[in-house]
């Protein structure tokens, strides 16, 4: 048997999902769905605004907002740690 034949154990590993991608997947799936079954209008009143928006849009924008604060504070989490981890070396 030659090497050729023999399956990469990485090739064959680099095709898989994770997870974290099914997951991802399936959310943006029922996001999806959600938004395509609520298409009325509705009234939003924040503090002295108010709007007309359709319900997917909302719906869209929060999921969106929503998604930024999370990668948000991840960011801030890794670079504390990191910081402390330099700190930890100097010591």
């Amino acid at each position: 048997m030659t090497m050729e034949n023999v399956p990469s154990t990485a090739d064959s590993e680099g095709r898989r999902l994770g997870g974290g991608a099914i997951a991802t997947l399936g959310g943006l799936g029922a996001l999806a769905l959600f938004m395509i079954q609520n298409t009325q209008d509705a009234t939003v009143e924040f503090l002295v605004w108010e709007f007309t928006w359709p319900v997917w849009l909302l719906i869209l924008v929060s999921a969106a907002l929503g998604a930024f604060v999370w990668l948000g504070l991840g960011v801030l989490r890794r670079h504390r740690r990191r910081k402390e981890r330099r700190e930890d070396r100097r010591d």
